[in-house]
């Protein structure tokens, strides 16, 4: 197995999060390595019937309470397991693009994630998972979700 510095544990807040975040504490502690909590708000602005985005001030609070709430349950969640020290990131995008770009951009050499295996026919990752998997130069951990 490979010495990771830095990974990258991109999480979707859902009940799964605990499973996912303990694994990558393990991984990181074996590594000694740095952590980052990812989460991305995937929340698009509504759509008109010519499928053109009808971008209004409302869109950009409701943004914004999102990622509020996002960043306080990413506090929780450090805070239940003991978490410190640990950098947390919020963004709004699509979840794929988002992980990858920051992923590159910082020089991650490990992303976890969770797969819930549920989306037709990625059956076994999941779309996101799926798709980080295969743009990624570095490794890829998917932690399987049972439900």
């Amino acid at each position: 197995m490979a010495n990771y510095n830095n990974i990258l544990v991109a999480v979707d807040l859902s009940d799964a999060v605990d499973s996912v975040v303990q694994k990558a504490v393990d991984v990181a502690q074996r590594n000694q390595a740095k952590m980052t909590l990812f989460h991305v708000v995937e929340y698009l602005p509504p759509m008109d019937v010519s499928y053109e985005p009808a971008l209004t001030t409302n869109w950009a609070m409701d943004s914004d309470l999102l990622v509020k709430h996002a960043t306080d349950r990413l506090q929780k969640i450090c805070d239940k397991h003991h978490l410190k020290d640990i950098r947390q990131v919020v963004v709004v995008g699509t979840a794929k693009y988002e992980i990858c770009t920051y992923a590159g951009e910082n020089n991650c050499d490990l992303i976890i994630l969770g797969a819930h295996g549920r989306h037709g026919i990625r059956l076994l990752l999941g779309s996101t998972a799926n798709g980080v998997l295969h743009e990624m130069p570095c490794d890829v951990m998917a932690i399987k979700i049972t439900e």
